[in-house]
């Protein structure tokens, strides 16, 4: 495992904060009773340890395959159903939801490989990123990918009530590969993946995905 590189002011903030608590503590209540002092030490590594966790890229064997749409992220299905789009494309189209708690690796990945060819970000609310409007009210950032076999998908990154910063790596004409790292998202969130109608859908509802290892569609 390793420490993602959005975490590291996030983690320095985090550190700064446990030391300086911790200097005070010793300072003011170690000479009253030791115990205290030794108290807060245990009690504030927990959400130090909880935000060095957050960050955390374990290491996997990333599934490949031009017939797959892998997951983007980890987290839960949330909702499998047809939707009108909203943005980019016409019609309707399969919408796939992934919800990410704060436990679990935020670390947004391309689902397929080919060429970035739309990419957009949404100013919004901060809902929760299980409601269903959230898809379409929150923070989110929209990207589109081409496949070599010239179908389309949307992944779109939403921010939820705790997150506060998504961050996209894809910048329109880049070449991708698959399970390459398209972004993250800080404190909770939610990815939805639009695939076009007729794609076999692998994953069912409560389903727990592992982003760049488990197949949520095929062509």
């Amino acid at each position: 495992m390793k420490i993602h590189k959005e975490g590291s002011a996030s983690i320095g903030i985090a550190i700064g904060i446990y030391v300086l608590l911790n200097l005070l503590s010793f300072y003011f209540f170690y000479g009253i009773s030791p115990l205290i002092s030794w108290s807060i030490l245990l009690l504030i590594t927990v959400p130090l340890g909880l935000v060095i966790y957050f960050f955390r890229i374990p290491f996997r064997d990333h599934t490949g395959s031009d017939e797959w749409v892998i997951a983007p992220c980890d987290g839960r299905v949330v909702a499998i159903e047809e939707v009108e789009c909203d943005e980019y494309f016409e019609g309707r189209r399969v919408q796939v939801s992934i919800f990410m708690s704060v436990l679990n690796v935020h670390v947004n990945r391309y689902p397929i490989g080919g060429k970035v060819i739309y990419r957009k970000y949404h100013p919004g609310k901060y809902l929760f990123a299980w409601h269903p409007k959230s898809s379409t009210e929150n923070e989110r950032y929209s990207t589109v990918l081409q496949h070599k076999n010239g179908q389309l998908i949307l992944a779109k990154q939403i921010a939820g009530a705790l997150a506060k910063r998504i961050v996209n790596y894809s910048e329109e004409g880049m070449e991708v590969k698959q399970n390459e790292e398209l972004g993250f998202i800080k404190f909770g969130s939610r990815m939805d993946v639009l695939l076009p109608l007729g794609t076999e859908v692998l994953v069912k509802l409560g389903d727990k995905p592992k982003g760049g290892v488990t197949p949520i569609a095929k062509w």
